[in-house]
C-alpha cells in the first residue's frame, strides 16, 4: 500500500456461511461510501475504493464462521448523506438496525454514524468524523 492511500490497515476479512447472500448485501451497501468490488476468489469477495481493503469470504479452514463478540467494522462515510444511505441500503438489503445515523457525543463531536447487524450477523459502522467540529 502506497503512502498516499490514508490507512492504517491492509484489509479486514469478515467470515461468512453463506458467501452468495453475504457478497449480495455487500455489493448493494458499500457503493453508497464509494466502494465496490475489487477482486474475487471462490467463496471471497474483497471491496474497497482502489485496492482491497475489506473481504468478506468463507472460512479457508473449512469450520463455520462465527460472529465476534466486542467485534465490528467501522467505514468512513464521506458525510451525514452517506451514513444516511448506507443505513437505508444495509437494512433494505437484509441488515438488522443497531444503532440509527446520528451523533454521539461520547465519541466526541465531530462524530455522525450508524450502526447495523449484516445478514451474518457481523456489526458494521458507516461513521462521518465533521472535523470542523474538532475543538
Amino acid at each position: 500500500m502506497s503512502d498516499d492511500i490514508p490507512s492504517i490497515l491492509s484489509h479486514v476479512s469478515l467470515g461468512t456461511n453463506d458467501f452468495e447472500r453475504a457478497s449480495a448485501f455487500y455489493d448493494k451497501v458499500l457503493p453508497t461510501l464509494g466502494c465496490r468490488r475489487v477482486m474475487e476468489h471462490p467463496g471471497a469477495a474483497a471491496y474497497g475504493k482502489a485496492v482491497p481493503e475489506f473481504w468478506v469470504q468463507t472460512p479457508v479452514d473449512g469450520a463455520p464462521a462465527s460472529v465476534g463478540n466486542g467485534v465490528h467494522v467501522g467505514f468512513i462515510a464521506p458525510d451525514r448523506d452517506a451514513v444516511h444511505a448506507f443505513h437505508e441500503a444495509a437494512l433494505a438489503a437484509g441488515a438488522r438496525d443497531d444503532g440509527a445515523p446520528g451523533p454521539r457525543e461520547e465519541y466526541g463531536a465531530p462524530y455522525y454514524g450508524c450502526f447495523v447487524r449484516d445478514p451474518d450477523g457481523h456489526k458494521i459502522e458507516a461513521a462521518f468524523w465533521d472535523t470542523e467540529l474538532e475543538g
